[in-house]
C-alpha cells in the first residue's frame, strides 16, 4: 500500500529482502598536461546533476524510458510517479481509500522500469532471484519506511520463476503489516517482477496491493505476462 507522502530513503533494505553489493569503480585517465599558464576560469552558472531519464504514460502502456511497454491495470488507474528507485521508470495510481484519516488517501500502486544499475544483475536463475529480492527490499523502504530506519517486514512471502514473451524472470511476493489509524487496513500485498531483457539489463515491474482489494493481484499478474521488451 502506498503512502501519498513517500520518505525517500537510502538506508539498508529490509531484512529477508536485500542482496546487495558495491559496485565497483573503475579509475578515470586524466588528461596529458600541456605547456603554459593555467589560465582561470569563473563560469557564469554552477554545473547541474543531469536528471535520469523518466517512463511515462502512452495510451494504454507504461512505457520506459528504453521503450518496454507494459499495458495499463485498467482506465480507472491514472497516471502517477515513479517513487520505487526504478531506472527510466513509469507509474499509475488506483484510490482504495480517500482521505482515510482526513488528509491522507491509501491506494494501489504499480511501476514499471529497468533495474537500476546500482543492484548487481546476472543473466542466470539465483542472478533473477537476487534482482527480485534487492528490488524488493528497495520498493519497501521507499514506500513503507515512513522516516523509520526500516521497512515492515514482509510475511507468508512466495517466490517462484517466471517466463515473459521467452524472457526468463522471477516472482515474488509478500504481505506488509499495516497500522494506520483510522485506516481499515491490515496489510498490503506487494509483487516483483524481474525479466532478463537479454543484454545485461532487467525489466521490472512492481505492484502495490491493498488487502482489502485483491481482486487486482491475478490482474498485475495478467500484465506483467503482456509485458514486451523494446516496444
Amino acid at each position: 500500500m502506498v503512502l501519498v507522502v513517500v520518505a525517500l530513503l537510502t538506508t539498508a533494505l529490509s531484512a529477508n529482502w536485500i542482496w546487495s553489493k558495491a559496485d565497483a569503480v573503475a579509475p578515470v585517465a586524466l588528461p596529458s598536461a600541456k605547456s603554459g599558464p593555467m589560465k582561470t576560469v569563473n563560469p557564469s552558472a554552477s554545473p547541474t546533476t543531469t536528471r535520469p531519464p523518466e517512463g511515462k504514460v502512452v495510451g494504454t502502456n507504461l512505457v520506459a524510458s528504453n521503450n518496454d511497454t507494459m499495458p495499463l491495470m485498467s482506465s480507472v488507474w491514472g497516471d502517477y510517479y515513479e517513487q520505487t528507485g526504478l531506472y527510466g521508470g513509469a507509474a499509475i495510481w488506483l484510490t482504495v481509500h480517500d482521505k482515510y484519516d482526513g488528509k491522507s488517501s491509501w491506494g494501489n500502486y504499480v511501476s514499471f522500469g529497468q533495474l537500476p544499475a546500482s543492484i548487481p544483475f546476472k543473466n542466470t536463475p539465483a542472478g533473477l532471484k537476487d534482482a527480485a529480492a534487492s528490488a524488493g527490499g528497495m520498493a519497501l523502504n521507499r514506500l513503507y519506511s515512513d522516516g523509520q530506519k526500516k521497512a515492515p517486514a514482509p510475511y507468508a512471502v512466495t517466490r517462484r520463476p517466471i517466463t515473459v514473451n521467452g524472457h526468463a524472470g522471477f516472482e515474488i511476493t509478500g504481505r506488509i503489516p499495516v497500522k494506520k489509524p483510522k485506516l481499515k487496513e491490515t496489510y498490503s500485498v506487494i509483487m516483483i517482477a524481474v525479466i532478463d531483457r537479454g543484454d545485461g539489463t532487467a525489466a521490472v515491474s512492481i505492484g502495490d496491493f491493498a488487502g482489502s482489494a485483491p481482486q487486482w493481484l491475478p490482474v498485475w499478474r495478467t500484465k506483467v505476462s503482456q509485458i514486451k521488451i523494446g516496444g
